[in-house]
C-alpha cells in the first residue's frame, strides 16, 4: 500500500523538475529540430531526454510505474489499467515538455508537469516552468504554492465580466467558440499553449477562469490539484463532475471561486443548450 506524500518528498520531487530543465531542456531551447507524431502535434529530443532524466529520477525517490506523454498509447494504457484507477500502487505522470511548439518556436511559455496518482487522484503536483523559473506545487491537504509563497496570489473579481480568462478554442463545439468570441462574458481571453502552466495561472490568480475541451491525463493531473489546493474549483464541461469524465480526454470549466465557477458554468450552459439568442 503506498503512503501518502510527505513534505520531504515533494522537495525531492521539485528538484528533480529544476535539475531535468535545467540539464535537458533549456540547453535545448531554440536549438532542436522537431518532428510530428501521429496526432499532428510536435515532437523533439528534449522531449524524450526530458522524460528519460524525469523517469530516472522519479523512481529513485519513489518506485512507482511511469505514465508519460511520450510513451505509446499501449504502454500508456497498460499502467492505468495495472495502477491506475484501482490500483493502490500508485504512478508517476509525466509531461516532460508541455508547450512543445511554444517550446520550439521560442514563445518562453512550457513546463515540465510531474503528478503522483493513487487510485485515480493526484495526491502531489508539481508544474515547472524552466524558462521563468518557477515551480507550482501542491500535496493533497497540504496546500498550493509557488516558488514556496502561497496559492493564490491574489484574490479574483467578484463577477464574471471582470475576469481574464483562458480559453482553449480548438476542441469545443464551433457554436460555443463563436459565442465566445462575440458574447464574451469576460473582460479579457488569453490561449498561451501550456495547459499545464493555464491551471496554474488560474491557481496564482494571474487567470481567473478557465475553459478546455478535452485534455489528457498528463495536461490535467498536476494543475488540478494545484488549483483545488489553492481553493479553485473545476467542473466538466457539461458541468458535471471532473473526475467523472474520460480520464484519457477530460473537458475543463474552473475557476478561482465557487462563486465565479457557478457564473461561468450558467453562461456555458445557457450557450450549450441555446436558451439565449
Amino acid at each position: 500500500m503506498t503512503l501518502p506524500p510527505t513534505a520531504s518528498m515533494l522537495d525531492q520531487v521539485i528538484v528533480a523538475a529544476r535539475e531535468v530543465g535545467r540539464e535537458e531542456v533549456m540547453p535545448r531551447y531554440l536549438k532542436v529540430a522537431h518532428q510530428r507524431k501521429v496526432d499532428g502535434s510536435l515532437l523533439t529530443e528534449a522531449d524524450l531526454a526530458a522524460q528519460s532524466a524525469l523517469f530516472k529520477r522519479l523512481y529513485a525517490i519513489a518506485p512507482h510505474p511511469m505514465l508519460g506523454e511520450e510513451m505509446t498509447e499501449a504502454e500508456q494504457h497498460a499502467v492505468w489499467q495495472l495502477s491506475g484507477n484501482t490500483g493502490s500502487e500508485g504512478f508517476w505522470c509525466v509531461d516532460p515538455i508541455d508547450g512543445t511548439s511554444n517550446f520550439v518556436n521560442g514563445l518562453p511559455f512550457f513546463a515540465i508537469s510531474i503528478a503522483l496518482v493513487l487510485a485515480g487522484r493526484t495526491v502531489l503536483g508539481v508544474v515547472y516552468d524552466p524558462h521563468a523559473d518557477e515551480v507550482f506545487s501542491a500535496t493533497e491537504g497540504g496546500g498550493a504554492f509557488l516558488n514556496g509563497a502561497r496559492l493564490p496570489l491574489k484574490l479574483p473579481p467578484a463577477v464574471l465580466d471582470r475576469c481574464m480568462a483562458g480559453i482553449d478554442l480548438k476542441r469545443i463545439d464551433r457554436g460555443l467558440a463563436g459565442r465566445l468570441a462575440r458574447e464574451h462574458p469576460f473582460a479579457s481571453q488569453r490561449n498561451l499553449g501550456a495547459s499545464t502552466l493555464d491551471w496554474c495561472y488560474v491557481a496564482a490568480g494571474r487567470l481567473h477562469i478557465y475553459l478546455h475541451g478535452g485534455q489528457k491525463m498528463w495536461d490535467y493531473a498536476a494543475g488540478w490539484l494545484i488549483l483545488k489546493e489553492a481553493g479553485g474549483v473545476v467542473c466538466g464541461l457539461n458541468g458535471g463532475d471532473f473526475l467523472a469524465g474520460d480520464p484519457w480526454c477530460r473537458s475543463v470549466l474552473a475557476a478561482q471561486t465557487p462563486e465565479l465557477l457557478a457564473q461561468w458554468r450558467d453562461w456555458v450552459a445557457a450557450r450549450l443548450q441555446g436558451t439565449v439568442a
